[in-house]
């Protein structure tokens, strides 16, 4: 236990969130690769939408997988050993796609890329517990939940240069190498609160402030028969699948149908993401406001994924508009608002749950938004190969948010922390 914390570093949580920030970024570089080059490589490699569907839907099944186990082997290790460890297994994993020279090597890389990064998101929503008062959390979520979209920046930015310099091989590599530096500093700076070298008594005492009931690690089977478990559940099965549909088909859909190649895709696919990227922050912004003006936690949350959830409703138009711009402006509305509503959503297991069982119940319902997306990702296959049409898809990406928030106030009626038996 460090006793001199007066010369520790001002602020230092958010340089924990900044962190968790570029995890996210990284994790969306190595993923969204594949989609970027999905088109080129398609000539090269010589796959067809069912197939891909089935590649990206491998993917997502690996990611449900990896969630089952992830969150948990989070609340067991600690987050500095279970981030570590996934890190270095996602890094890997994003390099093979290098050396692959089929459909089913592709597959196979997708799929372990998958057990990897599901580790992410539910040992950031475990960070963001340990190091942020419940006040914050919707903002530090919306802060690190920001990276998805700088790296969905990143990937239109970087992948033509690398792709065309050093080949589509070297492009994987270079960009699965990211990951080792990430590690290196998080191994350097992270530690928990109480453990910190460098944090400051002030800082520590306003990261304790709530006084939440401190318990021991919760079996999963209390954990699963939580309504508060399941209304986090059901939302993340309906509304996850929709942002995986734009991250591994929105660049086919572009290049596809306005007769895009790489480079000229770049800009449209850099200003979805930029104008998504407002949104991350400004929905955890919503909710944080609404707490500091005195309102419910569970007023708060609500308020602002119901605002989420209507800025979604016109993307609907996008396969009706025959202009490229028009269809990015309402492409990047959607994702911005997504990305709103997953900040507030994510924040529901800590106001929820006790810390301990964060990791546990973000990998519950993890799961559960993996199972969802593996669903439509081999769908997405059959409806673009039968149809020739993406409207049954946006269809569904304009509504489902406002049954999930439907089915979170019907199963949970008011968002508050309950109480636990097993305390420390």
């Amino acid at each position: 236990m460090v006793t001199h914390r007066s010369q520790g570093v001002p602020g230092l949580r958010w340089y924990i969130c900044g962190l968790l920030f570029f995890a996210t970024m990284i994790a969306y570089v190595d993923r969204g690769v594949i989609g970027y080059l999905e088109k080129y490589l398609e000539g090269v490699i010589g796959w067809n939408s069912i197939e891909y569907g089935y590649m990206t839907a491998g993917f997502q099944a690996a990611y449900a997988i990896g969630l089952v186990c992830a969150g948990r082997l989070t609340d067991v290790l600690g987050t500095r050993k279970g981030f570590a460890f996934a890190m270095a297994l996602w890094s890997v994993a994003a390099m093979l796609p290098g050396t692959a020279h089929s459909a089913l090597g592709f597959g196979v890389a997708l799929f372990i890329l998958g057990l990897g990064e599901a580790a992410n998101f539910p040992a950031c929503i475990k960070t963001v517990a340990e190091w942020f008062p419940r006040k914050e959390r919707a903002l530090a979520t919306g802060i690190f939940n920001s990276g998805a979209n700088a790296g969905n920046i990143v990937v239109p930015l970087v992948v033509p240069f690398l792709t065309f310099t050093f080949g589509w091989r070297g492009a994987f590599l270079a960009t699965g190498s990211l990951g080792f530096l990430w590690l290196a500093s998080w191994l350097w700076l992270y530690a928990k609160p109480e453990e910190h070298g460098r944090l400051t008594a002030p800082e520590l005492a306003l990261i304790h402030s709530d006084r939440e009931q401190k318990t021991s690690g919760v079996p999963w089977r209390r954990l699963a028969l939580r309504k508060e478990t399941w209304a986090f559940a059901i939302a993340k099965f309906l509304t996850d699948p929709i942002w995986w549909f734009y991250l591994f088909w929105l660049p086919r859909y572009l290049q596809g149908t306005f007769h895009l190649n790489l480079k000229q895709s770049e800009a449209p696919v850099v200003a979805v993401y930029v104008i998504s990227s407002a949104g991350s922050v400004g929905g955890g912004w919503i909710s944080s406001l609404l707490l500091k003006r005195g309102h419910s936690v569970n007023f708060a949350r609500k308020a602002a994924l119901l605002v989420c959830a209507l800025a979604v409703l016109p993307v609907v138009y996008a396969p009706y508009s025959q202009h490229l711009w028009v269809v990015v402006a309402l492409v990047g509305v959607a994702a911005a608002a997504h990305q709103g509503w997953s900040a507030n959503l994510f924040t529901l297991p800590s106001d929820a749950f006790p810390k301990a069982a964060v990791a546990s119940v973000v990998g519950i319902g993890g799961m559960m938004g993996a199972a969802g997306g593996a669903l439509l990702q081999a769908a997405t296959g059959y409806i673009v190969a039968f149809t020739h049409s993406y409207l049954p898809l946006f269809i569904i990406a304009c509504s489902v948010y406002l049954l999930a928030l439907v089915a979170i106030h019907l199963v949970l009626p008011t968002i508050r922390q309950a109480e636990w038996r097993t305390v420390e």
